[in-house]
């Protein structure tokens, strides 16, 4: 497909895959194993990390390539539990409960960054910060009420902007002011899933690419794994799938999340003075809108990444790129002619709930549900993991057995309903605007 709007050598593929492309691997698959993960993005790497510095032999399963998900498609910002922290916990655990679910996410953020320094992953990690956009000014009144309990929850500073302070932290007019949060960073997630694997790796962990696990049945003590290349026993098996755990081995699993494709494009080259401009000291950039935005510069400082919910049913990135081309040039009405050189799109997954869970359902073991959030609360999910599977955790952690709510008659495609889901979120984002 062309387009106007595409650059000169287009590519429908992740723009960090030109630094870090998830690599090939031959590793035959193992007859047994003392742990089975499936899914290679970073809570199974992460998880097999932890579990081999524990002691506890562990193969890590993909049906794809090593990180070829979300773990090297998102937009690498990295939050200490931001959006956890600004929903109704209260309201559905009581003030508690609540602040224990809130301090449990934001320990993500302290844990990625000790991650990263502690195995020496080069994947361009900076705490840069981020802005909030607010869409309204109820949208502002709300991130009001939330920006305490974030600097307290991060142990980070965050303070409110107005709409005449904004150009401060965004160069642009497109939101009644928001929230700056301290509490967070930025990093180029193909390299960071290509550090963790090696990380995984080097700690004794054998990761092996491109086996589709179908079944985990149970067998004696433990679980023999139906794979596209054979099969192989288990002691303990942890669902790592997250956003693409639809059609595998754990019905039960994909029951309890919804899978929704977010999609991002990368712009050409626009130099290093015009991106400061844009992106004053480098921040990252979210909104409040349901049908939210994303966007950064490059780790390079040269280029936009704009990221958001261009599709709420299954699109190629082709298609979905000008969509995302029009909703950056609204904010930044200046790059309406800057063309496009990737396009891309993986799965996120969100719960009914909007909380990620960790627990052991039928025997096997599962950490998902990171909300769209997941480069620091998926690393600290798989960590959390394997402590229990290691039997090693010293003390409770707050996001495991949660009731983990379904729907019924849902069974984990929600492609028919997301459209009119997405339809109704946009028309009440045109509405909150035009009431502003």
């Amino acid at each position: 497909m062309t387009h106007p709007l595409f650059a000169p050598g287009f590519q429908p593929r992740p723009w960090w895959w030109e630094a870090a492309e998830p690599p090939d691997r031959d590793t035959a698959l193992p007859e047994r194993t003392r742990v089975a993960i499936v899914g290679g993005g970073y809570t199974g790497l992460s998880a097999a990390l932890t579990l081999r510095r524990l002691g506890h032999e562990v193969v890590v399963l993909d049906a794809e390539r090593i990180g070829w998900g979300a773990s090297s498609r998102n937009g690498g910002m990295v939050s200490g539990g931001l959006k956890v922290a600004r929903g109704p916990l209260e309201q559905q655990f009581g003030p508690e409960r609540a602040a224990e679910i809130a301090r449990a996410c934001g320990a993500s953020f302290p844990f990625i960054e000790e991650t990263i320094a502690r195995e020496g992953i080069d994947c361009d990690y900076v705490r840069c910060g981020r802005f909030v956009g607010a869409w309204t000014p109820k949208h502002h009144a709300a991130l009001a009420r939330t920006v305490e309990r974030i600097a307290e929850i991060s142990g980070q500073p965050a303070w409110m902007v107005d709409r005449a302070g904004q150009r401060e932290y965004l160069g642009s007019d497109h939101y009644h002011g928001g929230m700056v949060a301290l509490g967070t960073g930025s990093l180029h997630p193909g390299k960071y899933a290509r550090g963790l694997a090696a990380a995984a790796e080097r700690a004794g962990a054998v990761l092996v690419d491109q086996v589709r696990v179908s079944a985990a049945r149970p067998e004696g003590e433990g679980f023999r794994l139906l794979t596209s290349a054979g099969e192989m026993r288990a002691d303990a098996v942890l669902m790592a799938t997250n956003g693409y755990s639809r059609g595998g081995p754990m019905p039960w699993l994909a029951k309890r999340l919804v899978p929704v494709g977010s999609y991002i494009i990368a712009t050409e080259e626009l130099g290093e003075d015009r991106i400061e401009a844009l992106f004053p000291n480098r921040r990252m950039i979210s909104d409040t809108k349901r049908v939210l935005n994303y966007f950064r510069p490059s780790p390079d400082g040269k280029r936009v990444l704009w990221g958001g919910r261009a599709s709420f049913g299954p699109e190629t990135p082709e298609r979905a790129a000008p969509r995302l081309h029009a909703m950056m040039s609204a904010v930044f009405p200046e790059l309406k002619d800057v063309r496009i050189t990737h396009a891309w799109t993986g799965n996120v997954a969100f719960t009914f709930d909007h909380l990620p869970h960790l627990g052991v359902e039928a025997g096997l073991h599962y950490a998902a549900g990171c909300q769209g959030s997941g480069v620091a609360m998926a690393t600290w999910m798989g960590h959390n993991a394997a402590l229990k599977l290691a039997g090693a955790g010293n003390a409770g952690f707050a996001l495991d057995s949660l009731p983990f709510p379904t729907r019924p008659l849902y069974s984990g495609d929600p492609d028919w309903f997301l459209p009119i889901v997405g339809a109704w979120y946009r028309l009440q984002d045109r509405i909150d605007r035009i009431a502003a």
